[in-house]
């Protein structure tokens, strides 16, 4: 394990570099994935790491002494625990992080199974919904304006791990996404669409998830092959966006159980 460089006052050029990278992953193309399952993931999935971060309590934790060796080729750079705390924004960190580069795929036709969100700016809905494509074994997942970002911390941790089994397009237009694509396209609306149960989803799907108050934008919902509602108790309104998307996901799987056929997530071209 390469000697860890001691940081220990907030006015450090590079502590405070890490602080605007932790509020913005996308001002400098970077991102920060804290906590020993994230950082592992990072290693496991061959993501390379710029830098490792580690508390002076982490640095005390097996576990992440384990994988500083393990990744003993990154620069490793160790904080004071008030410190590392301010970075990660929470409470009681582990006391590990990794600091990578995401992948920017390009823009490209969608040929299979993709999910698509229009406007969700709750992070923790957004990493909620990556972890439940990846699970289902979706790859493309884009987002619109207005969602919050992918390789956020809080979008991250809400994920655990699932980034790296996924394609992930932000700032994506979503609407020259499914007008281009010749994939059925289902958008998801609260009232007036067919019964989920009652759809065909043996085949490839765009599914189109809505902004957490308004929905789906109009142009959306209009450009959409089909609309579907999920069947709710009488006096309930709507179910949370992300518990929507899980439903969604996994009835094509249970179909596709039944007739043999995995999701369609191979390359786009």
């Amino acid at each position: 394990m390469n000697p860890a460089l001691i940081i220990a006052s907030r006015h450090n050029p590079r502590f405070k570099a890490l602080r605007k990278l932790a509020d913005d992953p996308a001002r400098d193309g970077l991102a920060i994935a804290d906590g020993i399952h994230l950082v592992a993931a990072c290693m496991e999935r061959g993501v390379p790491v710029r830098q490792l971060l580690v508390s002076e309590g982490g640095m005390r934790n097996p576990q992440v002494t384990g994988l500083l060796v393990r990744m003993r080729h990154a620069e490793c750079l160790c904080f004071g625990d008030a410190l590392f705390r301010e970075i990660t924004g929470i409470a009681a960190p582990t006391g590990i992080a990794a600091v990578f580069a995401p992948p920017r795929p390009e823009a490209s036709t969608l040929r299979g199974d993709a999910v698509l969100l229009d406007g969700i700016q709750d992070a923790g809905n957004v990493g909620t919904i990556l972890r439940s494509a990846a699970a289902a074994g979706i790859v493309d997942v884009l987002l619109g304006p207005g969602c919050a970002g992918a390789w956020t911390m809080k979008v991250l941790r809400a994920a655990q791990g699932a980034h790296f089994s996924l394609r992930i397009r932000e700032q994506a237009d979503l609407l020259a996404a499914v007008c281009d694509s010749t994939v059925l396209s289902i958008a998801t609306v609260a009232r007036d669409g067919q019964e989920l149960y009652q759809l065909d989803l043996s085949n490839p799907v765009l599914w189109l998830f809505g902004n957490e108050g308004a929905g789906l934008s109009p142009s959306l919902r209009a450009a959409a092959n089909v609309a579907a509602t999920i069947p709710l108790a009488a006096a309930t309104e709507s179910l949370n966006v992300a518990a929507t998307a899980a439903i969604c996901l996994f009835e094509a799987r249970r179909q596709r159980d039944q007739t043999k056929r995995p999701a369609l997530g191979g390359p786009s071209r």
